[in-house]
């Protein structure tokens, strides 16, 4: 972190002029007291917090049995992510306002990409949301018993969803304050497994390279359909740049900084499990991060001590996800691309956006009660990997859009292989991300998509209508 003072203005990207039209006023905006821009610290706590949520705490678990192969996965996908990154990063300096993939896709590409980014990264959000309480309630048994019957453990979903969304309501200075807490109180047990864990590391607990019937290449990619949705997020700074302090600066390094140690926690902390738990025991445990802690220490108290952390964790992690998943949709109602409610805002955050999407959380979250069935909530949690590459994929298109489009006499040409090489990274990820997440998701997801549509043509409709009016009238 550098010190404060003036910093003066990211370098324009290559072929872009270094002006950019002036932005239009926010009608709807509000600059009271509780509306306060974050800094770098805080972008970079929205990017970690986000990235880093329940998973952390599973995943050691989830590819123990494929074996140590898992962790090349690992690298593949960080690799992955920070070329994602960078790509948001080089977007967010050519254009820094609220919305991240919707504004790159409909700035490159027209109204109805920037819809579909829109549509499908709000759908993400919500039924990410509503996995993250149905986890978390996980964790908040082993401290108070709610999980012995199905509707207090619903309320007690429901509760994980309002409480964050309260805090939004207060104001972007309050979410931006529990997000800066929460990120800070959950790396101190990461951090005690990742790093204390390496001085109690034994190799002969690591098990097989390939523990599974698959080839080295399949192992990875399987292990990596588990790893996607931890990587969901990384484009948390780039969606709230409207809210980023000196955006065009602080958002590309909010996003790599908060991204690479996201990753760095993930591998640590996965490597230190897999070295302090023998590999049989791992395979079938329901808390690894416990079982380590209690190999590394003694005793019994891990249990309790990591569920406390992964509650802290996904309840910081709601937080942060409860203010994306209004920022997009408020984008859109300004460009009129979604209803014009949710463009409200009140002390810096979409109120309306907020309300809405929490709502449609917590009904999700009733019916996976009702229901019973944890099969059909899986399928909605791999919907989400595949919604989130689409505005993904797009953004990468517009960046590939933007290099070839560039005026060949103004462009570096250093900086325009180096950028093509990381946005050709990042499209490839992206479409790797759609195949990991399996048919069943795909075909999901797209019916998602086709329902989007058929309210994009409503919209158009009334749009439309009303500009038919306007030139109409005397």
């Amino acid at each position: 972190m550098h010190s404060t003072g003036t910093v003066p203005p990211a370098p324009a990207p290559a072929g872009i002029p270094a002006e950019s039209p002036t932005l239009p006023a926010d009608p709807h905006g509000d600059t009271g007291r509780h509306a306060r821009r974050f800094g770098l610290p805080v972008a970079t706590a929205l990017v970690m917090g986000n990235i880093i949520g329940g998973g952390i705490f599973l995943l050691p678990a989830s590819i123990a049995p494929y074996g140590t192969v898992s962790l090349v996965a690992f690298v593949v996908l960080t690799v992955g992510a920070i070329a994602l990154a960078l790509v948001f990063g080089r977007l967010a300096a050519r254009d820094p306002r609220t919305g991240g993939p919707y504004v790159y896709a409909r700035e490159a590409f027209g109204d109805f990409a920037g819809f579909l980014a829109a549509w499908s990264y709000w759908i993400t959000t919500w039924v990410s949301n509503a996995a993250l309480a149905v986890a978390a309630v996980g964790y908040l048994d082993v401290l108070v018993p709610v999980g012995d019957h199905r509707w207090s453990a619903c309320l007690a979903a429901l509760a994980l969803q309002w409480l964050p969304a309260l805090a939004n309501f207060a104001g972007t200075r309050y979410v931006g304050a529990v997000q800066l807490v929460s990120t800070v109180l959950k790396f101190v047990p990461l951090l005690l497994v990742a790093v204390g864990g390496l001085f109690f590391f034994d190799p002969d607990r690591l098990g097989p390279f390939n523990a599974g019937d698959h080839s080295a290449i399949g192992a990875v990619s399987a292990s990596a359909a588990l790893l996607l949705f931890s990587y969901l997020g990384v484009e948390s700074a780039a969606v709230s740049a409207g809210e980023v302090r000196n955006a065009r600066r602080n958002v590309g390094r909010a996003t790599v900084i908060g991204t690479a140690g996201a990753a760095l926690v993930y591998l640590l902390g996965t490597l230190s499990v897999f070295g302090t738990v023998p590999h049989d025991r791992l395979v079938s445990s329901t808390a690894p991060f416990s079982d380590a802690v209690n190999t590394m220490f003694g005793g019994s108290w891990g249990g309790t001590a990591v569920a406390l952390a992964a509650l802290v964790s996904m309840t910081g992690c709601l937080n942060g996800w409860t203010l994306l998943s209004a920022q997009t949709p408020y984008a859109a109602a300004r460009d009129g691309l979604f209803p014009a409610v949710f463009a409200r805002r009140r002390r810096g955050v979409p109120t309306v956006g907020v309300g809405v999407t929490v709502v449609l959380a917590s009904l999700l979250t009733v019916y996976n009660y009702a229901s019973g069935s944890g099969k059909v909530f899986e399928i909605l949690v791999l919907v989400t990997t595949f919604t989130a590459t689409v505005p993904y994929l797009l953004a990468a298109a517009a960046q590939i859009f933007h290099l070839v489009a560039g005026r060949s006499e103004a462009v570096d040409r250093a900086r325009l292989v180096r950028d093509s090489v990381i946005t050709a990274v990042a499209a490839a990820f992206s479409v790797w991300l759609m195949a990991g997440a399996g048919y069943a998701a795909v075909y999901q997801g797209v019916l998602f998509l086709f329902v989007g549509i058929i309210v994009y043509a409503v919209m158009a409709a009334l749009r439309q209508r009303k500009q038919t009016s306007a030139t109409e009238v005397p």
